[in-house]
Parts: structure tokens; C-alpha cells; sequence
């Protein structure tokens, strides 16, 4: 079993995708409903400016079209209740890693929330996670930052982990993150701060394909990307910038669900066979968020 955590392009001498065990695609999807989400402070770049202006009825409409993309393409959709108070409850997807030991033991690894008002959401999935049967595991170093699936994202198909640190998450987690789900991770360095998650610059689209925005990483993470994956799509500036392009949800290695007017993106993502379903979501892109950040997957 191996749970290395790799750095650079040396340490990955000899390591090979084809030899990662295969890990099943999640059927279901869990989301929190947008009741209360609203801007209110500046955790982001994309915040900025933004304190008061959500049209709270247009992000309820957005919202509902990305929840009906995953159920038409055979998903289940679960929801966490939202709370009052918590108004980036939303993005559900930083609150927690989830997925599979080798034994296909359910595992939800809590986030550590870099922002304190961020932290009250993680009980919240820890108790919707709790009820669904998964063994709920916490970080063993409580200063430690990590900011689960909008740093860390599963290789399409495989038991492999990429790890995004520099902003958000802290890459001395990582370690423990591998161990946690028995798989190993390969660390992205993330420096452009309008990309503070890996989750808005890195979107793994099939076990070959990636669409990444290139001025997010250092150069070593880069050679990593390109040491990986043999297709390698670039995302143009403006889409990945003002559309958080990269920021796609990826169905099955089938379907990719992410910002209408991204139409560059869509046409590379047609190009190696994958169906592209555009969708609204510029009320959560003024809290620095767009599709994958709105779901987290339930194994």
C-alpha cells in the first residue's frame, strides 16, 4: 500500500498512475441549499467589493440548475441542512475530505478552516457524515490547516491524491491525509492568491486529462501536472479569472458541469470527449466560488 507524499519529479521516478488500484466513482452528491449564503466579509480576492450585493432569489435559481445537472446525469443529491449564521455553508466542499480506505471503509476526514468563522460549519458535516455510516477522523495536529476537497481532489478512477497547499491548507497534512485513505498524494504548490484553493485552478477530467490555470503553481508543481497527466489543457485568463473555469465539476469522466461563457475551456473539454453542461453561477463566483465548490461526494 503505498501512502508516499510527493514533492517533485524526482521522488516520482519509477511511480506510475496505471499502477494505483482503482477507486469507484461516488453515486450520490451532497449539497447545502443556499437560505442563508451572502457576502459579508473578505476571505478572497473575488469578495472584495462584493459585502451586500448577492441576489439572493437569482442564487437560489442558480443553484437549483446545478443540482438538477447532477440528477439528470444519474446522481443523487443529499442535502445538509443549512444553517443561519453561516453564510458560506454553501461551499460545502471545504469542510471535509471524503472517500475510500483499500477495504472500502467510508472515511470523512474534517477540514481545519483557515478562517475561525468558517470552522462552526464543520460540525454540521460531521454530523450529516456521522448518520450516513462514515468513520469520521479529525487532523491530529490542531494547528494545522486544511481545507478538504477545495485543496484535495481524487485522480479520476484511482486511488491517488493530489494535494494543494500554500494558501489555505498546510502541506504538513498531507502525511496524514495519505495514511487517512490509504492512498498516496502528489503536492501542488499554489502562489497567485486569486487561486487560493487547488479546486479553482486544477480540474482532473479523465485519468489522462486535466484543465489547469498555469500561473497558479510554482514551477516544480507544474512538472508534476505535466510528469502525470499526458493531456494537458490550458485555461484561458479571463475564463479561469472571472469564471473559475477550472472550478468544474467533472461527472463519471463523462460530463463536465461548469460556468456558461467559459466557451474556450468548453471547446478543449469537447475535444477529448467529454459533454460540457454550462450553468450560472456568478452570485457564488462573488465568494470565490463556482460548481465543485458547491458539492461534496457521498461513496
Amino acid at each position: 500500500m503505498n501512502t508516499q507524499v510527493y514533492s517533485n519529479a524526482n521522488e516520482l521516478r519509477g511511480f506510475s498512475v496505471k499502477n494505483c488500484a482503482a477507486m469507484p466513482s461516488p453515486g450520490t452528491v451532497l449539497m447545502c441549499p443556499p437560505d442563508h449564503y451572502d457576502v459579508v466579509d473578505v476571505k478572497n480576492p473575488f469578495m472584495v467589493g462584493k459585502a451586500g450585493t448577492v441576489d439572493k432569489a437569482a442564487a437560489r435559481a442558480q443553484w437549483d440548475s446545478v443540482r438538477e445537472a447532477y440528477a439528470a446525469r444519474g446522481k443523487t443529491v443529499k442535502l445538509v441542512s443549512p444553517v443561519e449564521g453561516l453564510e458560506d455553508m454553501v461551499f460545502c466542499s471545504n469542510t471535509a475530505m471524503v472517500g475510500l480506505t483499500t477495504r472500502m471503509e467510508r472515511v470523512c476526514l474534517l477540514s481545519r478552516m483557515r478562517h475561525p468563522s468558517r470552522r462552526r460549519e464543520v460540525p454540521y458535516i460531521e454530523q450529516w457524515f456521522k448518520g450516513e455510516g462514515y468513520r469520521i477522523q479529525r487532523l491530529s495536529d490542531e494547528t494545522a490547516m486544511f481545507e478538504g476537497m477545495g485543496d484535495c481532489v481524487w485522480h479520476p478512477g484511482k486511488r491517488l491524491l493530489w494535494g494543494g497547499y500554500g494558501f489555505r491548507s498546510d502541506p504538513e497534512v498531507y502525511p496524514e491525509v495519505a495514511q487517512a485513505f490509504e492512498a498516496p498524494v502528489i503536492l501542488l504548490r499554489l502562489v497567485n492568491e486569486r487561486f487560493y484553493h487547488l479546486d479553482t485552478c486544477f480540474c482532473p477530467l479523465n485519468q489522462e486529462a486535466v484543465l489547469i490555470y498555469p500561473s497558479a503553481f510554482d514551477p516544480e508543481s507544474l512538472g508534476l501536472i505535466l510528469k502525470i497527466f499526458p493531456i494537458v489543457l490550458v485555461a484561458e485568463e479571463a475564463e479561469a479569472t472571472r469564471n473559475l473555469a477550472c472550478n468544474a465539476a467533472v461527472i463519471d469522466s463523462k460530463s463536465a458541469i461548469l460556468q456558461k461563457g467559459s466557451d474556450i475551456a468548453m471547446r478543449h473539454i469537447h475535444a477529448i470527449g467529454l459533454e460540457t453542461v454550462p450553468v450560472d453561477t456568478t452570485e457564488f463566483i462573488k465568494s470565490g466560488g463556482s460548481v465543485f465548490c458547491l458539492r461534496l461526494p457521498v461513496f
